[in-house]
């Protein structure tokens, strides 16, 4: 059988790539193909929108009854407003495209260069009147299209939607990361289209959802029925659990483990070289990774994650942003908003956290012994002193105004686990707190963060509360509280951080901390 591997770049082929059937993601296209319908599909980076709808196009042509390709309007993102330009440049690429991909006899005419540039209405009008088959066109990265550009090419689109199939193509589908209505128009003020005036032709909105536990089982089974090494039931679970089905992570986790970790066939793969490949993961941050944290600057993100981060209610923000960070894949909201899956729940901190962190200067590992056994009390100390020297500083290096200290301390336990040890989070919406859980060797040690704000009570009982909660799921009989009081007028930060001891509901011995 040929070698294939779990692709992690580009678009998925068939015969070197581990991959779904593109039918089985989206079975309604098909029928509203039939039907002559223009409609959009929508999802975010790497979840296998082009592959799928460049899959579904060569099946279509192949069935003999359309003539079917997938186009790029990308490189017309260079002219946001000089819309001649873009459509010569995306005529360009599109002729190039059916090409490759088209017979002889289903290509578009060849454009003569005598004659004055071709406009996109024009030339989807004159290949459809020639072509053998009814036309259909999948046309990727349309959003990365702006201003004038864009609505120039979406209104030639919809004047030209009333004579189709025979003087236009049958079907069209806008492929891209947003929805029509969110499209960028910057002109007017605006930043968004806000309507689906320009291509109120379309007939739905799709969008491509992420993997199924079962699809990520089959997906995972095509690499044992090739090489014979066996993904165990237990950590298929975990890869689910850890990327929620996300495509590229699923791929990506899978890809670490067979090439790298586990290149041996004969080693089963097991939860534990899941958790591997996904720390490996975590600490690379590879391109799709870092694209999404990218994001995280932008304000209409910074609204709807800082919230997240903290544990507050969300604030009132215009629903657009809400659908925006959906789209962008950033989150979920089939449970109320969250952070997409754990593995983005671990990136986003660290992202944030990582200017505090290269802010810092050295720090003795004083919590460690000379045998490299982790001792909790000298972290404590360690912490303290850090804490009043260097906290108030640090809180300006945050691009999060509202969970500074949250992240100087994720700063500072990043340094702690350095590689050799690690640092999971758990924290939601409205939960009005954050959840640390540190491992280090053989000792694992649970902490909750509480914020004490203006005309609030002292949190310490809820947070104790909360507390035993959290170390009864890590089986833990003590942990740390940590009490941030962002109050008014209150004294430096080296003056008012303090320790106590205190004695929760549960009977669970607490350090408290607070500063």
């Amino acid at each position: 059988m040929k070698k294939k591997w779990f692709n992690t770049a580009g678009p998925c082929k068939a015969d070197i790539h581990y991959m779904l059937p593109a039918s089985d993601r989206l079975p309604e296209l098909v029928d509203l193909i039939a039907q002559e319908n223009y409609f959009v599909i929508h999802a975010p980076r790497q979840t296998g929108k082009t592959t799928a709808m460049m899959t579904l196009a060569q099946s279509l042509t192949a069935s003999g009854r359309y003539n079917a390709v997938m186009v790029s309007a990308e490189v017309g993102s260079a002219f946001p407003d000089e819309p001649e330009k873009a459509e010569q440049a995306i005529l360009s690429a599109w002729r190039d495209a059916a090409d490759f991909w088209l017979t002889d006899e289903l290509k578009p005419p060849i454009h003569n260069p005598n004659q004055p540039p071709q406009r996109i209405g024009n030339f989807l009008k004159v290949w459809s009147e020639i072509s053998p088959r009814p036309l259909v066109l999948f046309i990727d990265e349309i959003d990365s299209l702006q201003n004038q550009t864009l609505i120039t090419v979406l209104r030639q689109l919809r004047d030209g939607f009333p004579r189709r199939p025979q003087g236009f193509p049958q079907s069209v589908a806008l492929v891209g990361m947003r929805d029509v209505r969110d499209y960028k128009y910057a002109s007017g003020g605006g930043e968004r289209l806000n309507t689906s005036s320009p291509f109120n032709i379309k007939v739905r909105s799709f969008t491509l959802s992420n993997f199924s536990h079962a699809e990520v089982r089959n997906l995972y089974q095509q690499h044992t029925e090739t090489t014979g090494q066996i993904f165990t039931p237990e950590s298929i679970d975990l890869a689910f659990h850890l990327t929620q089905g996300q495509p590229w992570l699923v791929n990506a986790i899978a890809k670490e483990i067979t090439e790298y970790i586990a290149k041996d066939p004969n080693i089963p793969i097991t939860p534990e070289l899941v958790n591997q490949a996904k720390e490996i993961l975590i600490q690379r941050q590879d391109t799709h990774l870092d694209s999404l944290a990218e994001r995280l600057r932008e304000e209409r993100v910074r609204a709807i994650i800082q919230p997240i981060l903290a544990g507050q209610e969300l604030p009132d923000v215009p629903q657009d942003d809400v659908r925006y960070v959906l789209d962008l894949g950033l989150c979920s909201n089939e449970n109320g908003l969250a952070i997409a899956n754990p593995i983005y729940q671990e990136v986003l901190p660290r992202v944030l956290a990582y200017v505090t962190s290269a802010s810092m200067g050295y720090i003795q590992p004083i919590w460690l012994t000379e045998q490299g056994e982790f001792v909790p009390e000298c972290l404590l100390e360690s912490f303290l002193e850090f804490w009043r020297q260097h906290g108030e500083p640090l809180f300006k290096s945050t691009p999060y105004p509202e969970i500074a200290p949250h992240l100087v301390l994720m700063a500072f336990l990043h340094r702690v686990v350095n590689g050799k040890g690690t640092l999971e989070r758990e924290y939601a919406i409205g939960s009005g707190r954050m959840d640390l859980c540190l491992r280090y060797g053989k000792v694992t040690l649970g902490m909750e963060l509480k914020v004490w704000r203006d005309k609030k009570p002292d949190p310490l009982n809820e947070g104790l509360k909360q507390l035993d909660k959290y170390l009864s799921g890590l089986n833990l009989d003590t942990g740390w509280l940590v009490i941030f009081d962002r109050r008014e007028g209150l004294p430096p930060l080296s003056d008012r951080t303090t320790t106590q001891s205190a004695i929760s509901p549960a009977g669970r011995n607490i350090t408290v901390i607070r500063g």
